[in-house]
């Protein structure tokens, strides 16, 4: 269905979708913190609270923040602040003349 797609990578919230993707013939990744989504334990009366260790301050997340980047380039041309179009294609066509305006613009700084 999509031959350039190989591998997705998702939040921790579509961690439910691994046989789907399976399905599709795709692999799926899920990039979150460690610990995610676990805020507590239930425990025994008299039992110890087990230590559920926590990283402190901002860590960006594998390839999340490569996304995430990409898209606020694409989030600086006008025709793709927004999801105007009818046909995907277009919209794919737009993306491309987007990277290739960006990348124009950094050989031109950098010649």
């Amino acid at each position: 269905m999509w031959p350039r797609v190989g591998k997705l990578f998702v939040d921790w919230g579509y961690r439910g979708l691994r046989e789907v993707a399976r399905g599709l013939g795709l692999e799926l990744e899920v990039v979150a913190r460690p610990y995610a989504g676990v805020r507590g334990v239930w425990v025994r009366e008299g039992e110890e609270v087990p230590e559920i260790p926590r990283e402190g301050g901002f860590k960006p997340l594998p390839k999340r923040w490569v996304v995430e980047r990409t898209f606020a380039w694409m989030g600086r041309n006008r025709r793709l602040g927004k999801d105007y179009e009818y046909h995907p294609e277009v919209t794919e066509a737009w993306l491309y003349l987007g990277m290739i305006r960006l990348l124009v613009k950094r050989l031109a700084r950098a010649a």
